[in-house]
């Protein structure tokens, strides 16, 4: 029997525009098929542009739940072995209009702890990416590495161990980067 070769990572690229010279994208992951019943409205409540997944998506419907809501870019996770139309990286790029305002990476696991793994950090260059998104901890963070922005918006899905159950919101502007967390049992703003 041949054995399996391992397959090279899935990446794609994608461009988003600036409207009126901001971008909200709520960031979400580790939903696990189940999110937490008041995701979807919170996350809402938020008018997001945009949503991104870092992964353990779960149950693919569950794309399609917050894509009633704002069009969504998802990465696969460890646990998503059965979604092969989910890449395995994604680099947005933020314009206003030709102007590259803010290049992220998208990806499920980058973190060990509060540092960015060196295969994340590798390939956050190459992308020249200022800002890495990420899931796979449920733990949610930011922070700063390697000259890198980093950020995991927690989990909405089943909780685990005494962890909340938040994601994250990213307000860009030509001028800055906002990172905020969010509880999605409550709709107010997060902090450890």
């Amino acid at each position: 029997m041949p054995s399996a070769r391992p397959t090279a990572p899935v990446h794609r690229r994608e461009t988003l525009q600036l409207r009126d010279g901001a971008l909200r994208l709520v960031a979400i992951a580790d939903t696990h098929g189940r999110p937490h019943p008041d995701a979807r409205a919170r996350v809402a409540a938020l008018a997001p542009d945009h949503i991104v997944h870092g992964g353990d998506v779960g149950d693919l419907d569950v794309l399609d739940l917050f894509a009633g809501v704002a069009p969504v870019s998802a990465v696969r996770g460890n646990i998503d072995v059965k979604a092969p139309e989910l890449p395995d990286v994604r680099t947005l790029e933020i314009r206003d209009g030709d102007a590259v305002v803010l290049t992220i990476v998208l990806l499920h696991i980058a973190v060990a702890g509060p540092k960015l793994r060196a295969d994340a950090a590798r390939l956050a260059k190459a992308e020249g990416a200022a800002l890495v998104v990420c899931g796979h901890s449920h733990v949610p963070f930011i922070g700063r590495d390697r000259g890198v922005a980093v950020f995991n918006p927690g989990s909405i899905g089943p909780r685990r161990f005494a962890l909340p159950i938040v994601f994250g919101v990213i307000d860009i502007t030509r001028e800055r980067v906002g990172l905020r967390h969010i509880d999605c049992e409550t709709g107010a703003s997060w902090t450890p």
